[in-house]
């Protein structure tokens, strides 16, 4: 298999030296940096997640940060989620969209003061979008990117792994809130958030130096927790219905069409600059969204995309798919036009093997 050549252009994280030593097997790029795809097994790994506690290396998950007078109006500008409620100490998830109101990533935003933020983002160059906004509008705001990391405890034993490193208090963070926690001396961002299912928390470490003292006190806080390295799990966030940007949804989809109309108060989110195009899709509604579905017989990786027909038209395309143990089918992630969208249509999936038949859902398995 050919390798990813190191070079400056692909960075690696403050958490590399354990991930090797923890035996990666697979990276990908995200956010020019190494993010890990493997450690055992993808179905290995998936277990593990379920049933025990993992700390992943996701500082490529890069933050975008917003500070100055002008920085809570350029937040507003970015996403058509009304913000006037976010608070200090809060986490939103932030569809964020261009001026034909297409999706340009899927963050989650951190308020850290009135005139501060972070916006932790997916796989793409948003820093480029919002620092050109801020510059043609002559804003009073920084932008810029911190030196800070993001690295993840996930699984149903991540509360009693967290404890032991950052006291009992960490267990009462609400879902998306986040708090300060002193490690070894220095006052840490942890949030209660992550990219499973199976619940968390993602600490936002300032200062690569900071990186393996954590990454070593989590593995050896929690030997007897059968703490492993992980990373996000393609069978969970497919079985979860936890969209990848770039890979799911693009700059030619709306926040509509993903799913995420719930996320979306065009009437108040004064401000967002997709805001007229988003009002019109409100209106009219989408003709494709995302959907679960369950594709029978043996399925090849899905490397690309994969068309969905029914009586030989095209009317969607399979974006993720794997072979679920626990659900005993294949569970994957289309979009999906409205007249085959209801729950139990049945349709065929053209992959790289052959046909298959396959079931839409309109909820995901977990």
């Amino acid at each position: 298999m050919a390798t990813i050549a190191p070079s400056r252009r692909v960075r690696r994280t403050p958490f590399s030296d354990g991930v090797e030593a923890a035996g990666v097997k697979g990276y990908t790029v995200y956010n020019h940096m190494l993010l890990p795809t493997v450690f055992r097994s993808v179905e290995g790994d998936y277990h593990h997640l379920k049933s025990a506690v993992q700390v992943w290396d996701v500082a490529c998950e890069r933050q975008v940060e917003l500070r100055g007078p002008d920085a809570g109006r350029l937040m507003q500008m970015l996403t058509p989620r009304d913000l006037r409620g976010m608070l200090p100490g809060m986490c939103y998830y932030v569809p964020t969209v261009d001026e034909t109101g297409g999706m340009l990533n899927d963050p989650v935003a951190l308020k850290l003061s009135d005139d501060r933020y972070w916006v932790s983002i997916a796989d793409s160059d948003m820093l480029l979008w919002v620092k050109g906004l801020a510059y043609a509008l002559h804003l009073d705001v920084i932008v810029d990117e911190p030196d800070v990391s993001p690295l993840a405890i996930q699984g149903p034993q991540a509360d009693a792994l967290a404890a032991r490193v950052f006291g009992d208090g960490v267990k009462d963070l609400r879902f998306f809130r986040y708090g300060y926690f002193d490690f070894q001396g220095h006052m840490m961002l942890v949030a209660r958030s992550g990219y499973s299912k199976q619940g968390g928390f993602e600490i936002y470490v300032e200062g690569t130096e900071k990186g393996m003292p954590l990454w070593n006190a989590l593995m050896e806080a929690g030997r007897d927790l059968d703490v492993h390295a992980g990373c996000p799990n393609l069978i969970e966030r497919i079985e979860g219905g936890m969209l990848s940007y770039g890979n799911d949804m693009t700059r030619d989809n709306t926040p509509h069409e993903c799913g995420l109309g719930r996320f979306c108060s065009t009437q108040t989110a004064i401000g967002c600059v997709g805001r007229d195009a988003l009002l019109r899709v409100a209106k009219e509604g989408p003709v494709k969204q995302i959907r679960a579905l369950s594709i029978e017989g043996d399925i090849p990786p899905c490397d690309r995309l994969w068309k969905i027909t029914a009586k030989d038209k095209v009317i969607g395309q399979v974006t993720s798919a794997a072979k679920s143990p626990d659900f005993g089918t294949n569970v994957a992630i289309g979009m999906v036009r409205m007249t085959h969208w209801d729950d139990g249509t049945q349709v065929q999936v053209e992959t790289q093997d052959g046909p298959r038949m396959a079931t839409v859902y309109e909820e995901f398995w977990i």
